[in-house]
């Protein structure tokens, strides 16, 4: 922290809503995220982006996407504030981009709640967005990451590799092998027809959830790009994959979903493909980010337990 926030308050003039704020670190993940207080309690959030991540083409195509669902659907999502240049992506430094945001009111939900009634709105809400991106015409130069077998489980992923997660040695390292080998077959097999594959938001996690009242507030598309509709499910179960509410939750988010997207036989057999992907996924980023609080409070389990349910899967 210490070194960005200098770097943070000398741009905050760059908008002139946040200019002369007071810069307060709230998460450090993929991104620093800060919340600016300013002058009669008015707050917004700056994301500083992590340098050599996301390009400046990306992160406007991201954000691209998020002023089109405001604008097309009912989904509650962070709403961009142009510069006073009237850019919405902002270099504040060589290759290190900023972008600033209306503060939105909420809390995270925990995952020792009952998540269900949760889980049933992110359905709905992740079917909306699949037949959004249907009929949205994308800019010119639209760019975000493809989520494919390839681009989670190969070495140069952009989350990492996962072979160099803490843990992941000796039977473990074997188990994930022969995982890793069985998702790349399963899911060419699967293929990425249009029915089942494109723009998602890929981290519907809920860290990334704001509920206020009877609202929920979707967050953070930094990692949205092209991927199965059905990982928006695996991602949403981030962390709790193990937590004996998963069965219900499951069934909440495929009940919500269909009532407004039909899914078919072949994908409802995807569900664990899928939690299996986001789970290597998941590894990997814990191994490539050891510095974050996240990364550290699961690096001793994860690869174990993420062995165990590859057992499952390789069992069937």
């Amino acid at each position: 922290m210490a070194d960005v926030l200098p770097l943070v308050r000398e741009n905050l003039a760059r908008w002139p809503a946040a200019a002369g704020g007071t810069p307060v670190l709230i998460n450090l993940s993929e991104n620093h995220t800060f919340r600016v207080d300013g002058d009669g309690g008015v707050r917004h959030v700056l994301r500083l982006h992590r340098p050599h991540y996301q390009s400046r083409g990306a992160i406007g195509s991201e954000l691209a996407w998020l002023e089109a669902i405001t604008d097309d659907t009912d989904i509650p999502v962070p709403r961009p504030i142009p510069g006073a240049d009237g850019d919405i992506v902002q270099e504040v430094a060589p290759d290190r981009y900023a972008a600033l945001f209306a503060f939105e009111p909420g809390v995270e939900p925990q995952p020792d709640a009952d998540l269900a009634p949760l889980f049933a709105t992110l359905g709905r809400y992740a079917a909306t967005l699949h037949n959004h991106i249907a009929t949205w015409t994308q800019p010119e130069k639209f760019v975000r990451p493809i989520w494919d077998a390839a681009g989670i489980l190969d070495p140069a992923g952009p989350w990492g590799d996962w072979r160099a997660a803490p843990h992941v040695e000796g039977k473990t390292l074997e188990t994930l092998s022969t995982l890793d080998s069985a998702l790349r077959a399963d899911l060419r097999a699967y293929g990425t027809d249009i029915d089942r594959f494109g723009l998602i938001h890929a981290d519907m996690r809920l860290a990334n959830l704001l509920i206020d009242g009877d609202q929920t507030i979707l967050l953070d598309f930094d990692d949205c790009g092209h991927g199965w509709f059905l990982y928006d499910l695996a991602a949403s179960l981030s962390f709790i994959e193990t937590s004996p509410q998963v069965p219900a939750l499951i069934r909440a988010w495929l009940g919500a979903y269909l009532e407004v997207r039909p899914l078919r036989a072949e994908d409802l057999r995807m569900i664990d493909a899928m939690i299996l992907l986001r789970r290597m996924a998941l590894l990997a980023w814990i191994g490539s980010h050891g510095e974050t609080d996240l990364a550290q409070s699961h690096a001793d389990r994860f690869a174990l337990d993420t062995a165990a349910l590859a057992r499952k899967y390789l069992a069937r």
